[in-house]
């Protein structure tokens, strides 16, 4: 590509940053790094009612946390409403676009009539100027909106990056509102003035959006601004088979991150919903930025699989450097209540335990038996901590009290108490695991001991 390729993302600040959106933007990052091109943040704010500045941070946060960075912005449409103004002036000296005085009554009433006519509904150019048209008188005390002139004929043509070309007939769309009576500009105005100033020049956005873009494409054109090239990716459907939106039920970026999921592996499943790269499951940022050229995305919609997310990020989880893992999992007893200091959750805490976890919070449960007491149940003490294997827990207890603490005495100070009292292995080390851990199940029992306080297993044992 001759041109330098510049791709942007624009969520709106009225919600959390949802998954669709997420991979809308990541596709974004991605295409405009496997070309050395910019990618550009913007906050579609304008709908003031409902856009919250909690919003805006969660979307930042989400950008993130995600790794997705960004080379300009962000931009706010709420701080150019002068250019967005300046542009409807040119507009309407042009005659590309007309003041509009219908009330809300009277929009309602015409698209009743047209109903009651069995009409398809839509404005119905009262206030469009043409040749020999007289138009109404102006009514006092009614604040005019401003409508672009959409073309009354003709086909607006283009050749989607992912679903081909689409052809809709320009009488299949009417004169849609630019400006509002406030100032403030609709979506698909907005949006258009705001790729033309940032010169984007590759649109990836949902499927939704299909339907706005003709009337884009023909403000593009009223304007004499360079089209970008449009590429509508098809939705994430949910487990029930409809559409995952922030309307419906989805669950926030952030929120993954709380559950413990790794940044990383959110990325790689996200590219793979709509997209793929032959039959590889698992690759990295560097991978993905390499692939992605805006081929080989999906025309069906994506089904989310929370199962596959998990499967992913325990891969994920099983490489990561175990450093990072007690940061993480350090954050997670904290939010689970265990109260841990920095230092307390170590590299060998979680090389111990990360092959058997999904996420970070799975994790945390594990490691949570050594900062906080543990609470066997009845039914595991019952059928392991037995009367007849009491004298060997004890006896177990006064050998930890001097050996060296490291794996391989705390191995021998079992394995001389199974001798000694004429057990095998499991008959003494299930009963320590229920005592010491609150679970019948661990990995090997001298290896989690060895990350224990000494007192703590020992006062365990003792408490029988």
């Amino acid at each position: 590509m001759t041109q330098k390729i510049r791709t942007r993302i624009a969520p709106s600040p009225t919600g959390f940053l949802h998954l669709g959106t997420a991979r809308t933007a990541l596709f974004s990052w991605a295409f405009a790094r496997h070309f050395g091109g910019d990618f550009v943040l913007r906050i579609e704010d304008t709908d003031v009612a409902r856009s919250t500045q909690e919003s805006v941070e969660q979307i930042l946060q989400a950008m993130h946390w995600l790794g997705l960075d960004y080379d300009e912005g962000p931009f706010y449409q709420m701080q150019r409403l002068e250019r967005y103004q300046a542009v409807v002036e040119q507009m309407l000296a042009a005659g590309t676009a007309y003041r509009c005085y219908c009330t809300p009554e009277e929009l309602d009433a015409m698209r009743e009539a047209q109903k009651a006519r069995g009409e398809k509904t839509g404005y119905d150019g009262r206030w469009r100027p043409e040749p020999g048209k007289v138009l109404p008188p102006v009514p006092e005390g009614v604040k005019p909106v401003v409508r672009f002139r959409n073309p009354a004929e003709g086909d607006v043509t283009w050749n989607d990056l992912v679903k081909g070309p689409i052809t809709i007939n320009n009488r299949e769309i009417d004169d849609l509102i630019i400006l509002r009576p406030d100032g403030v500009p609709t979506y698909n105005f907005a949006v258009v003035v705001d790729d033309w100033d940032m010169s984007i020049t590759h649109v990836f956005r949902g499927d939704e959006h299909v339907n706005n873009t003709p009337w884009q494409i023909n403000i593009f054109r009223a304007l004499g601004a360079p089209l970008p090239q449009f590429g509508h990716v098809p939705v994430i459907l949910g487990d029930d088979g409809l559409k995952l939106s922030k309307r419906r039920g989805a669950v926030s970026v952030t929120a993954y991150e709380e559950m413990g999921y790794l940044p990383e592996a959110m990325l790689n499943y996200l590219a793979r919903l709509g997209w793929s790269h032959g039959d590889d499951e698992l690759f990295s940022r560097e991978q993905l930025v390499s692939w992605f050229d805006g081929e080989h995305l999906s025309k069906s919609p994506a089904q989310w699989d929370a199962a596959k997310l998990a499967w992913v990020n325990a891969q994920y989880l099983k490489q990561a450097d175990d450093g990072r893992l007690a940061t993480l999992a350090t954050a997670q007893l904290r939010r689970k209540g265990v109260a841990v200091s920095d230092a307390q959750v170590t590299p060998a805490h979680c090389a111990l335990f990360k092959d058997r976890c999904t996420t970070t919070a799975d994790l945390a449960d594990w490691l949570a038996m050594y900062f906080a007491p543990v609470a066997p149940s009845a039914e595991e003490q019952a059928q392991h901590v037995t009367e007849a294997v009491k004298p060997a827990l004890l006896a177990l207890a006064a050998r930890l009290a001097t050996v060296d603490w490291e794996k391989a005495a705390i191995n021998q100070a079992i394995k001389d108490t199974i001798g000694e009292h004429g057990l095998k292995m499991p008959q003494l080390a299930i009963p320590v695991r229920v005592l010491v851990c609150g679970r019948a199940q661990t990995p090997s029992v001298d290896a989690v001991l060895s990350l224990f306080d000494r007192k703590i297993v020992i006062d365990r044992l003792q408490a029988l």
